[in-house]
């Protein structure tokens, strides 16, 4: 077991180290104060090899200084995080459903990497700095296939929503609808849609189910409709 490498009273970047604070799989940990007043708990690791030398707030300057760098108004942050989420989700492994995007091969035009040419074409095909939130969000439009101008779009998130590659299609009686779709269309539970359609079920074997309960509901009610009339009978005196 390697010795305890003491870092209190140690600077590191803009961290400076004040006393152990546990451990996690091996690793001593240590209470921090950074210098723009916040505390962090660090692995020191991570203290020793420079790969943690702030609180974090050396980063979010960093972005900070980008956003500045490229835009000056709230309406033109507001697009750039939906640009740094597209590179952010396509590019960077640590990200949040990157296995959903760049872990399966979906990329960002050469072109978009660059945020002022993305912010020209966000601004010249409908990109709308007024709309409320959920009603322009960027959309490709072939799921399958890589962000570029040709195929994104700024669409609603319910439309976004219907437009995802987990939403499954079916065609019938010429019309083709995704599984939200249909279940609408035929005034059902989504959650009932999806299990009648993982057991195999058909959309004529639903119309037929729903057919035989509407039937069985006639029935009972004409006969508990007998049934109150029969007890409305008064006697002959």
């Amino acid at each position: 077991m390697s010795k305890l490498i003491d870092l209190t009273g140690q600077r590191f970047g803009r961290l400076y180290v004040i006393e152990r604070a546990g451990s996690s799989n091996g690793n001593a940990l240590w209470l921090c104060l950074c210098d723009c007043g916040k505390m962090k708990v660090v692995n020191g690791v991570q203290l020793r090899c420079g790969e943690t030398k702030s609180c974090g707030c050396i980063q979010r300057e960093i972005i900070s200084n980008k956003m500045s760098k490229h835009k000056g108004t709230i309406n033109d942050r507001r697009l750039y995080r939906v640009w740094a989420g597209m590179i952010s989700r396509t590019s960077n492994p640590n990200a949040t459903n990157y296995q959903y995007y760049g872990g399966r091969g979906i990329q960002v035009c050469e072109q978009w990497k660059d945020f002022s040419e993305f912010r020209k074409w966000a601004f010249d095909n409908g990109y709308d700095i007024n709309a409320d939130y959920g009603k322009c969000t960027l959309d490709r439009i072939d799921t399958n296939d890589n962000y570029y101008p040709e195929n994104c779009r700024w669409v609603s998130m319910e439309t976004q929503n219907n437009n995802q590659r987990s939403n499954m299609i079916i065609t019938y009686n010429g019309e083709t609808h995704n599984y939200k779709q249909w279940a609408d269309i035929l005034k059902i539970n989504y959650s009932t849609f999806r299990k009648y359609m993982k057991i195999g079920k058909t959309i004529d074997d639903i119309l037929s189910t729903r057919k035989e309960q509407n039937s069985t509901k006639k029935i009972q009610s004409d006969f508990y409709r007998k049934s109150a009339d029969c007890q409305e009978v008064k006697p002959i005196t």
